[in-house]
């Protein structure tokens, strides 16, 4: 089976995508991997494919596997590359469309200059919708991590975020604890963790280790998330400037009921095909 695609990153997390809506894309696990992997693929964070939608009102449905294999929810550094995607290779000529994805609709929007508006959708804190083993419904938990206790702040961006406060990213253990507040036992559905350092109450530095994927350069849900617990931490206002190691994400959140609004770019590196 020959599949073509295009090698696309947003701030240096980067995808294959795959076009489902004009070529029949199936592919297990083990296929899934192997696109991912680096030495042996074609080498990605994700892996983003684009179908058709299966519901009135929209124009495609999102659907997002980490280099794992494991299909999650949401993806938002991957949602500008969808956009993207979609208007290069003759999709749509919408400057904004309505996607579908497993947790919801987004309305990402391509503007004169390149970069890409996605709205996130609304944040939720409650420990049953992210989900974390927790009764209580505050803005900071703690968790027992190698033995030390963190202090976190849990988000869902459609997808699960585990947040901490860092003096410094570049010193933060994000190899050794990443994977354990990943896999921890109170996050039934693994968590993405994030390390933020805040610079000024406009301005933060993050660092993101994924679930299913590991450290990546940069990561949007985990970018809103943490914004999202800055401002309810009472350490930041909005909009703010996020710098990742793969470059600046703008993030706007007026408070709790509305959505978060993300915006930076998405690049084609290259397209191809491929025999799996």
């Amino acid at each position: 089976m020959k599949l073509k695609f295009s090698k696309m990153h947003g701030l240096g997390n980067d995808f294959v995508v795959l076009d489902g809506v004009r070529q029949r894309v199936e592919l297990s696990p083990e296929q899934l991997r192997f696109l991912a992997d680096r030495n042996f693929g074609v080498g990605c964070d994700q892996i983003l494919l684009v179908e058709k939608p299966t519901q009135a009102g929209v124009d495609f449905r999102y659907r997002i596997f980490n280099a794992d294999g494991s299909e999650v929810e949401q993806c938002g550094n991957g949602a500008r590359c969808f956009v993207r995607f979609v208007h290069d290779v003759g999709l749509t000529d919408k400057s904004e469309i309505r996607v579908e994805t497993m947790r919801g609709i987004i309305t990402p929007r391509l503007g004169s200059d390149g970069n890409v508006t996605v709205d996130m959708g609304i944040p939720r804190f409650l420990p049953t919708e992210i989900p974390f083993l927790h009764d209580d419904d505050v803005v900071i938990y703690s968790l027992d991590v190698a033995d030390e206790t963190l202090e976190i702040s849990v988000v869902s961006m459609g997808n699960p975020h585990a947040v901490q406060v860092v003096e410094s990213v570049d010193q933060a253990p994000v190899a050794d604890h990443g994977p354990l507040i990943e896999n921890h036992q109170k996050f039934p559905q693994r968590v993405n963790a994030g390390f933020m350092q805040v610079v000024d109450r406009h301005a933060i530095k993050l660092r993101v280790y994924e679930r299913g994927s590991g450290e990546t350069l940069a990561c949007g849900t985990g970018a809103c998330a943490a914004v999202v617990a800055g401002i309810r931490r009472g350490l930041l206002d909005s909009p703010v400037r996020v710098t990742t190691r793969g470059g600046d994400l703008n993030i706007a959140w007026s408070g709790p009921g509305e959505s978060v609004m993300m915006s930076g770019p998405a690049v084609t590196v290259f397209s191809g095909e491929i025999e799996l």
